[in-house]
């Protein structure tokens, strides 16, 4: 970390910068928002916007699954609920008859509901409240590395898999002619949001996630036309707000996560504006 603390010092000599744990924020941010552009510009056209927060508010569910079993380390409990709900929440809705919404919905409410209750009753509800508004300024350098490696894996096997999930998503039935195993597909895209989305809470908070996923692609879709475009535009946007936003936290004295929202939502609402005015 050295090299880059070095880095920043010399190129960027910014007041807000001086702090080694903004440093390493800054870091983790630039690794993770190019993550949750990409992603969420799936996550917007697939309109599995519910099913992402629905994953983000199990994680109280995966920690008391994991106080239960004698598991010291949060993450792994929360990462092997998540994949577990994600993979649940596919399979009923490809195989089942309700509505996507409806599905995610009744997945959704019951894990929250069966988190807060198993860590209610064993008294550790407190002790893990600080996942509801996570912290980004506490990130470590051995957390950075974990989410390079993720992030790199997802990197690779969203070039392997891009064009096989955009068909996917645009028309099932021509997807399965063309010989894509669409249900495979399907819960691969869960399963790779539900880890993502699993371990940026601890740092983003449960209560924020689906929002730094869903406003820079939703803003993405007001100012371009192509796929690619829009892809560029989702990732560009996250980029850009999570750097004002960890700014603007600094000077504000406020939360991290939430001042990055609040930034993506200033952004979604200029971009509203700017692809009506286009379009008039």
């Amino acid at each position: 970390m050295s090299l880059w603390y070095a880095f920043i010092n010399t190129v960027l000599p910014f007041q807000w910068l001086e702090p080694n744990f903004m440093k390493n924020a800054l870091l983790a941010m630039l690794v993770a928002a190019p993550l949750f552009g990409a992603l969420g510009s799936f996550v917007v056209s697939n309109k599995m916007s519910f099913f992402s927060d629905a994953i983000g508010h199990s994680a109280l569910t995966g920690i008391a699954f994991g106080v239960l079993l004698g598991i010291r380390d949060p993450l792994i409990a929360m990462v092997g609920f998540s994949l577990t709900l994600g993979f649940a929440i596919i399979t009923v809705k490809t195989r089942g008859k309700s509505s996507a919404d409806t599905i995610i919905g009744v997945f959704s409410s019951t894990s929250v509901a069966l988190g807060i209750v198993l860590l209610s009753a064993t008294g550790n509800f407190a002790r893990y409240q600080k996942y509801l508004i996570g912290d980004i300024l506490s990130i470590t350098p051995q957390e950075i590395l974990l989410l390079a490696v993720v992030a790199a894996g997802a990197a690779t096997l969203w070039v392997a898999m891009y064009n096989k999930m955009l068909l996917a998503n645009l028309h099932r039935t021509l997807a399965k002619s063309r010989g894509i195993r669409v249900f495979a597909t399907e819960q691969l895209f869960a399963l790779l949001t539900a880890l993502i989305v699993t371990i940026a809470i601890r740092w983003t908070g449960l209560l924020i996630i689906n929002a730094l996923l869903v406003l820079p692609a939703a803003a993405a879709r007001f100012v371009t036309r192509s796929s690619r475009g829009y892809l560029l535009v989702a990732i560009l946007i996250s980029l850009l707000s999570s750097v004002v936003g960890l700014a603007a936290s600094y000077y504000l004295g406020a939360a991290s996560g939430a001042t990055i929202v609040l930034v993506n939502g200033a952004i979604f609402l200029i971009c509203l504006v700017a692809g009506t005015l286009r379009r008039g």
